[in-house]
C-alpha cells in the first residue's frame, strides 16, 4: 500500500540530500529507516515506562532503602575498586 506524505521543504531536502549523496538508494529507504528508528524509540519508551511503574510499585509496597545507605554502599564499592586497580 503506497503512502503519500507531505514532509515540508526542510525534511524533503534532507531526504533528497541523503539519496543524492548515496547514503540511501531511494526516498523510500530513507522513510523506512525513519519509521524503524521511531519504532525503536517507542520500544525504549515502553521499557522505561515499565521500569518506572515497577519502581513506583516498589515504593508503594515499602521496598525501599534510605538514600544514605545506598550511597555509602556505592562509595565503599568504588573506593575498593579504585584501590584494587592501584
Amino acid at each position: 500500500m503506497a503512502i503519500s506524505a507531505d514532509l515540508g521543504a526542510t525534511l524533503e531536502k534532507v531526504v533528497n540530500d541523503l539519496v543524492e549523496n548515496g547514503r540511501y538508494n531511494s526516498k523510500s529507504e530513507v522513510l523506512r529507516e525513519g519509521v524503524r528508528l521511531v519504532q525503536e524509540r517507542e520500544a525504549r519508551l515502553r521499557e522505561l515506562d515499565a521500569a518506572l511503574r515497577a519502581g513506583e510499585e516498589d515504593i508503594a509496597a515499602g521496598r525501599v532503602k534510605p538514600a544514605e545507605e545506598v550511597f555509602e554502599r556505592l562509595i565503599a564499592k568504588y573506593e575498593a575498586m579504585a584501590k584494587a586497580r592501584a
